[in-house]
């Protein structure tokens, strides 16, 4: 049986990812850091691994848990925001957390989980943000952040050419309802996912290492 598997589901929209699926009668795994985060996958159907993305020791062992599995669709959602803008230097620490999370958890994760995605002729979808586009930054607020999501991109449109047999994309959620986002973001989490799993299940191979929207559209500026 394939699979959909969702690295960071914890919370937000990873967590809506795996009530969306299991109401859909797929069989889910999903990663998760906590014992909170177990029990909230646990209820909704999902089986569960403990994986810390910002910790390379703990995924490095992604590849043996998930060994025999077909991936139909894989999702890498796990990410940090620091806000400050580019008149206060980062520190080391906030450095750090936005990276690890957001780029190097991302590539460590690829090598192991894309060769499933292959066998499978999937696709990996990477949560990035219309944030990350060069070509249209209105100001420098996170831009930790936004930089971090830049590099995301490149990691996986690089990436791409290793594994022609999957369809590995990023993807901008929108501006969401969730701890990240905010109670005043546009859209409701669910809208959100409804959008992100309509988009990826509508990929082709144009779409081969480009951002696209939660909405369909194609970034039209990297």
């Amino acid at each position: 049986m394939k699979s959909i598997l969702i690295i960071g589901a914890s919370r937000g929209i990873g967590l809506e990812l795996v009530r969306q699926y299991t109401d859909a009668g797929r069989r889910v795994i999903a990663t998760v850091r906590d014992d909170a985060g177990r029990e909230r996958v646990q209820a909704l159907g999902g089986e569960v691994l403990t994986i810390d993305v910002a910790d390379p020791a703990s995924v490095s062992g992604l590849a043996w848990q998930l060994d025999g599995e077909k991936i139909e669709t894989a999702w890498y959602v796990a990410g940090v925001i620091r806000r400050p803008n580019a008149t206060t230097p980062p520190t080391q620490e906030d450095f750090d957390a936005v990276m690890h999370a957001n780029v190097l958890g991302a590539m460590q994760t690829l090598p192991q989980v894309a060769p499933l995605v292959a066998d499978a002729q999937g696709v990996f979808a990477f949560l990035s943000s219309s944030m990350s586009q060069i070509g249209s930054v209105p100001d420098s607020g996170s831009w930790l952040y936004r930089t971090s999501k830049a590099a995301l991109n490149m990691a996986v449109a690089s990436a791409q050419h290793d594994y022609p047999g999957a369809t590995l994309i990023t993807i901008d959620p929108g501006w969401v309802q969730t701890d990240m986002g905010g109670e005043g973001a546009a859209l409701k989490v669910q809208d959100s996912v409804r959008g992100l799993r309509a988009t990826v299940a509508g990929v082709t191979a144009a779409d081969k290492g480009r951002l696209l929207h939660h909405d369909g559209r194609r970034a039209a500026h990297w």
